[in-house]
């Protein structure tokens, strides 16, 4: 008994392996289940989903020091002999805020998805396996372990997207699958190269990898091939046009785990090979990635103006905020990437619930195009209060978190060593213009949607307003964004002493 109790409460338990296996193990149990309708499903994933949510946090809690930038919780146990293949897992400061996030997100996308009836089973294994692959990416300390877990989660996304879609649901699976699948060939392309070279034995630690140096011109190489790749996940543009028909498309739960955990992935692997693995190609492309990044805050700012459709509109105000991570990155400053990081976390929580409750405006009054609503302020008060506040949280209101993570940006950019005074005028000044364009398209597709006299004058304008279960959902998420608008550090010290151990690489 007290060498188990001495396991359970040392760091040799292999907390991130259940982490990671959990999900998609207890998931495939589903099809085992008795056939009694759809209830035994729904109350089993969620138990899943709050059980390894709750095993997460305590492993962290308990088992992880926040003054450490160093791999914790490691494991290493070899897995295929042949080419010296790894199970190699591992958390540090910048892994551990997009775990927790992609737990709270899936916790609440299973009670989100309690109106999917058909092949109810199947939908909620798919659910689970993204969690897993998900996971199992943000853990990873082996590249090519990273590439699997990276391949794994795309399979569950295009079913969810092909069979529980909209009508044009079939030309955006293909669509996603094309855009990601492709541009996973550049990532297993710098994977390899990563690996195979200056040794006969593969070498896929990152660990080992971080430490080696590259001739400037191979490191420029392995650098845009892991950036296409990376680019397409973000999206940066202009590989981004896969995500609006995607969103347009997909069931609501889809879209919260796509909006809240899939782009992030994206600029985790930025942050994580790019910028750690490759400083002198990061050094030499950061310039621009500040360009990219300043245009495509405009850009999506004045494209989603233009979208008559609310979850296009949404989905490219969701790639306008991506513009502020990669100037994040590209700043080389450490408070640009702790903005950067905080931006993550927090367009999570938003865009995520923003498309929850697009998905549940639509439940009630059957219509997506902008222009044909209005007046649903008096029939639904309830999803309108949230849908608000929520809106006023996506275009960065002070005592939100959108607000201090785009103010870190800023002053990242502003205190950045890597660049002249013109040119950080100039990103500044831009990048101001991209904010004042945000409260433009948020703010009418709130007057759109809730005011006027349209919907309420209609002759069958009688709606059931926001049960229980989505109130609960939409609170869920609005707490943490207040919370983390109030008090950043709660996010900011998890990633700080990692950021600093990556940034010393450059100065």
């Amino acid at each position: 008994m007290v060498q188990v109790y001495l396991v359970f409460t040392t760091n040799y338990f292999p907390w991130l392996t259940i982490i990671v296996v959990f999900p998609i193990s207890a998931g495939s149990l589903i099809f085992f289940l008795p056939q009694r309708g759809n209830k035994t499903i729904r109350w089993y994933t969620l138990c899943i989903c709050i059980l390894e949510l709750l095993l997460t946090t305590y492993a962290f809690c308990y088992h992880f020091k926040l003054n450490d930038p160093l791999i914790q919780l490691a494991e290493d146990y070899q897995w295929i002999y042949f080419f010296d293949f790894y199970w190699r897992l591992g958390i540090d400061g910048l892994s551990i805020g997009p775990i927790l996030l992609t737990g709270f997100i899936t916790t609440l996308a299973t009670l989100a998805a309690w109106p999917v009836t058909r092949d109810s089973r199947f939908f909620h294994f798919l659910m689970l396996a993204m969690y897993s692959g998900q996971i199992g990416s943000f853990s990873s300390r082996d590249i090519l372990l990273f590439f699997i877990m990276w391949e794994l989660e795309l399979i569950p996304v295009y079913l969810l997207l092909s069979m529980w879609g909209g009508k044009k649901r079939l030309y955006s699976a293909t669509k996603f699958i094309l855009y990601t699948a492709g541009s996973s060939i550049f990532l297993l392309l710098g994977v390899l190269g990563i690996g195979l070279y200056g040794s006969n034995e593969p070498t896929l630690n990152f660990e080992t990898s971080a430490n080696q140096s590259y001739p400037i011109a191979l490191e420029i190489l392995f650098y845009i091939g892991f950036f296409i790749s990376f680019a397409v996940k973000l999206p940066i543009i202009p590989l981004h046009t896969w995500l609006p028909d995607t969103h347009g498309e997909a069931h609501y739960s889809t879209c919260m785990l796509l909006a809240g955990i899939l782009l992030k992935m994206g600029a985790y692997g930025l942050v994580r090979i790019n910028m750690e693995l490759l400083p002198h190609a990061h050094s030499i492309f950061s310039p621009w990635l500040m360009i990219v990044g300043t245009l495509q805050i405009i850009y999506a700012a004045l494209t989603s103006l233009g979208q008559r459709n609310l979850k296009k509109r949404i989905a490219y105000s969701s790639v306008s905020h991506m513009g502020f991570i990669i100037l994040g990155i590209g700043s080389i400053s450490d408070m640009g990437l702790n903005g950067a990081i905080l931006q993550i976390i927090s367009h999570g929580f938003i865009g995520a619930a923003l498309f929850f409750l697009a998905g549940t405006s639509y439940d009630r009054i059957r219509l997506v195009y902008l222009d044909e609503m209005g007046g649903m302020a008096i029939p639904i008060p309830k999803i309108f209060t949230m849908f608000s506040m929520l809106s006023m949280a996506s275009l960065a209101l002070p005592g939100m978190s959108g607000f201090v993570a785009e103010l870190i940006v800023f002053f990242g950019i502003i205190t950045s060593q890597k660049f002249l005074l013109m040119p950080k005028i100039l990103i500044t000044c831009v990048m101001a213009i991209g904010m004042i364009l945000t409260p433009i398209y948020s703010l009418s597709m709130l007057r759109q949607m809730f005011y006027g006299y349209k919907l309420f004058n209609a002759s069958n304008s009688y709606f059931f307003d926001s049960g229980p279960r989505e109130l609960f959902v939409s609170i869920s998420i609005l707490i943490p964004v207040i919370g983390i608008g109030i008090y950043p550090d709660f996010v900011l010290s998890l990633s700080v002493d990692k950021i600093e151990a990556i940034l010393s690489n450059y100065f």
